[in-house]
């Protein structure tokens, strides 16, 4: 009796773990280049989803989320803007206007992973409560907030954490600090 039982609990755990880490843990795989040369064609990744259960996206991650044009398609972008900060971009340069009205350009912050700045500007705009501007490190090549609008909070699965496939470009996706000084 106490085998069946055993079995019972063992499969009982099985399943407990099986959604937990469906919950949590999300693989994806990239497609085009709009996130070069960071992430490339094929590349498989670990998405963090219960990140954000804890505190809100910030500047600088990387993210999978579901297409505003096109729910079934997730599309990878790092975020750029936040909620109620305003958005511009001049003379190849993003500059942010946060929440307390400092305005910064972006260059200092993305010279690690952007190959070339924007080569369009993009109006003034302010980013609405509750979603974030995203825009992908190919900028050149990316479709993203800047054609189709800011991206609402509730279409992100989660944060890029790991690249393991293929092997040779096995790494943790770094977190970029926006802290201004």
């Amino acid at each position: 009796m106490s085998t069946v039982r055993d079995i019972f609990i063992t499969l009982i755990l099985a399943v407990c773990i099986f959604f937990a880490v469906q919950l949590t843990i999300q693989s994806c795989q990239v497609h085009g280049s709009s996130m070069e040369p960071s992430f490339e064609e094929s590349q498989r990744l670990l998405v963090i989803k219960a990140v954000y259960w804890f505190g809100d996206p910030q500047r600088g991650d990387v993210i999978i989320f579901h297409s505003v044009k096109n729910s079934d398609q997730n599309l990878i972008k790092r975020v750029i803007g936040l909620p109620g900060e305003t958005v511009e971009i001049t003379d190849g340069t993003v500059y942010i206007t946060d929440n307390s009205g400092y305005t910064f350009p972006l260059y200092e912050y993305e010279k690690d992973y952007i190959v070339e700045p924007p080569n369009s500007d993009y109006p003034s705009t302010q980013v609405p409560e509750g979603c974030y501007f995203v825009m992908g490190d190919n900028r050149n090549h990316s479709n993203d907030s800047r054609s189709w609008g800011e991206l609402p909070g509730g279409n992100i699965i989660g944060k890029v954490w790991l690249c393991y496939w293929p092997f040779s470009d096995w790494q943790l996706i770094p977190s970029y600090s926006y802290a201004l000084d």
